[in-house]
């Protein structure tokens, strides 16, 4: 088991593991509030990210006993407007085995679609790709594809391990139409927003205490973030619609900007060994809004946190 380390970022005292740690020097750009549909539909469990492993391929894996090839899940999407709640869109997240250079690997890709409602205000079109190993889900490559407003850009990064180090190619295609490309080698472990998902999935959440703060370094083709989550707990929570009831356990994941915490997403997951999402509660610049779990299938234990 590795050892816990307590790192001091901004007046926050944050718990890490192994070599994990957060660099105070990185800087963090302001946040694109609708992006946290799709930051929260594949950041909803990191809380996980940073769990003992057993030695893998690199110090970036761990071993996969939360999911399977062939899961999916779908949620709806919804955003208060002038006090009432309207569903302005959905999302999909799937699952599958696959081959990536050859290597058997998990195949993950999360779409995000805004509907008619949403578009009038504000045009979403997201669709993130990632592979990991199918050993021990250390990242192999991850694409995201983005039109938001009128802007379209798109983020790659390959990932390699000399040396026990992490290494990671990037390219970025600007709403410009600008190409910039770039490699940066860490020594700790760095992930992306599909990555740390799978990851994340497989820790043992029992080991945890209310109050806790864990780093979480997630990168794109531009930077990487200075970001934290903080357990508070467990909650029950009902999914409308289908009535269905789960014992959840509850997060907050938090970035540091202007000198100042900042609570971005409020998410609930099932308290079992599947770590679905089921609820997430996003706070913008502008209002606030909501995703809930509306279907899943393929998953690979039993769904052991839902009652009557």
């Amino acid at each position: 088991m590795q050892k816990i380390k307590w790192y001091s970022f901004g007046g926050t005292k944050v718990r890490g593991y192994g070599g994990t740690r957060i660099d105070s020097s990185l800087k963090i750009g302001r946040a694109n509030y609708f992006r946290m549909w799709v930051i929260g539909l594949s950041l909803i469990i990191c809380q996980l990210a940073f769990s003992p492993a057993r030695a893998q391929q690199s110090q970036c894996g761990i071993e996969n006993t939360a999911f399977q090839g062939g899961e999916f899940l779908t949620y709806d999407l919804y955003f208060n407007w002038k006090f009432i709640w309207v569903k302005v869109g959905s999302a999909t997240m799937s699952t599958v085995k696959s081959k990536y250079n050859g290597q058997e690997a998990f195949r993950t890709s999360l779409i995000t679609r805004g509907n008619e409602k949403l578009d009038g205000v504000f045009v979403m079109r997201d669709t993130l790709l990632s592979y990991c190993n199918a050993t021990d889900l250390s990242p192999l490559y991850h694409r995201k594809g983005a039109l938001e407003g009128k802007r379209y850009y798109v983020d790659e990064l390959w990932y390699s391990y000399p040396n026990q180090n992490c290494h990671i190619k990037k390219h970025a295609i600007k709403a410009s139409g600008e190409h910039r490309w770039d490699e940066v080698t860490y020594k700790d472990c760095v992930y992306d927003m599909m990555s740390i998902f799978l990851r994340a999935r497989n820790f043992d959440a029992s080991t945890m205490k209310e109050g806790d703060n864990i780093p979480m370094p997630i990168t794109d083709a531009s930077s990487l973030k200075n970001s934290w989550l903080k357990y508070r707990g467990k909650e029950h929570f009902k999914i409308e619609g289908t009535g269905e009831k789960f014992r959840c356990l509850v997060f907050s994941f938090i970035e540091r900007e202007d000198g100042k915490n900042h609570e971005l997403i409020r998410f609930y997951v099932t308290d079992d060994q599947n770590h679905i999402p089921v609820r997430l509660d996003m706070f913008l610049s502008f209002g606030s809004a909501k995703a809930f779990l509306k279907g899943y299938k393929g998953v690979r234990s039993a769904m052991t946190s839902k009652h009557k």
